[in-house]
């Protein structure tokens, strides 16, 4: 007897340890344009690493993106993790995917609080632990720093999908290099892109340079989608959405390679870099002392066995 309620002495101690230990987090996404968002979604839940403090709806339609993240949770167990919401923006720029998930499901929550409010509150109230992973357009992280640059500083970090330093090549030597161009989460709301990368905060990039080169080819996929977890089921729902509407079959991994960056560093080497946003868009290297440490490049086979591991590694 004595020797079991050590031993549960032990696992308690041990379960508060790694709680306490886990990286806080808070994603701020545009859940159902893309799918690769749905992907990061998952791999987030899927790592006990993480102690996800909230996910927040950016840009265009959040009510809908809310609904998604709220039916996602819901489906998973995981209804305790709080769902804010950005200030909807009539914007038509690309469809909204997986509607049909979104709102097919049972009654969403009534009510989300502001993002721009539960992230700073979250901010204060930890100081200098919280990551805030933002994979879509940017307005609610201009909004945060336009009402309390104070409290956006007292974030770790941020980690950012977006922009395109260098000219991308074709690993394999076909397809004619691509000069660097406005890439779609910084240039949809390039004044927010400004601030952030003015702010003073920690700033991790993961740019098209590290990660237009994620393609989830059709082995991934497979592997992923066999697996038959709940969470890889709904995965593969919004990816067959996702597909019929874009009559695309190959997804790009672009968000997900934050969290797993996050997870696994090697994934994603950073170079310290000064950067500045043009009134166009572009994320330009300029001389200065660095404002972000930027991955330029990665190994999508790396990335991809580990991205499949870590959602399959369990039920």
């Amino acid at each position: 007897m004595r020797k079991s309620i050590a031993i549960l002495i032990a696992a308690f101690f041990i379960a508060c340890g790694s709680a306490q230990g886990a990286e806080k987090i808070i994603i701020d996404a545009d859940l159902g344009d893309d799918i690769d968002d749905a992907f990061a979604i998952g791999l987030a839940l899927s790592s006990p690493e993480f102690e996800i403090l909230g996910f927040s709806a950016a840009f265009g339609d959040t009510p809908a993106r809310a609904k998604m993240f709220d039916r996602m949770l819901g489906e998973l167990g995981r209804g305790d993790i709080p769902v804010a919401m950005g200030t909807p923006a009539n914007v038509n720029l690309q469809a909204f995917t997986q509607r049909r998930y979104a709102e097919g499901g049972p009654a969403a929550r009534t009510t989300h609080p502001h993002s721009v409010d539960f992230v700073l509150e979250q901010a204060r109230k930890y100081p200098g632990e919280i990551t805030l992973v933002a994979v879509g357009p940017l307005p609610n992280v201009g909004a945060m720093i336009d009402k309390d640059l104070a409290g956006f500083r007292k974030l770790k970090r941020v980690v950012i999908m977006g922009g395109n330093v260098r000219t991308l090549l074709d690993p394999y030597g076909i397809a004619a290099p691509i000069a660097p161009h406005p890439e779609w989460n910084l240039k949809n709301d390039i004044a927010s892109a400004k601030k952030l990368f003015e702010a003073g905060v920690p700033l991790v990039v993961m740019p098209l340079d590290s990660t237009a080169n994620l393609k989830m080819h059709e082995v991934a996929r497979t592997a992923l989608f066999s697996h038959g977890s709940m969470l890889t089921n709904i995965l593969a729902g919004l990816y067959y959405q996702w597909s019929a509407y874009t009559r695309s079959p190959t997804p790009i991994m672009y968000d997900p390679m934050t969290l797993a960056w996050l997870l696994e560093p090697s994934l994603c080497p950073l170079t310290p870099m000064h950067i500045s946003i043009d009134d166009a868009g572009n994320t330009k290297e300029t001389p200065g002392a660095p404002n972000a440490q930027v991955c330029l490049h990665s190994e999508a086979d790396d990335f991809l066995r580990f991205f499949v591991k870590k959602l399959t590694a369990r039920r």
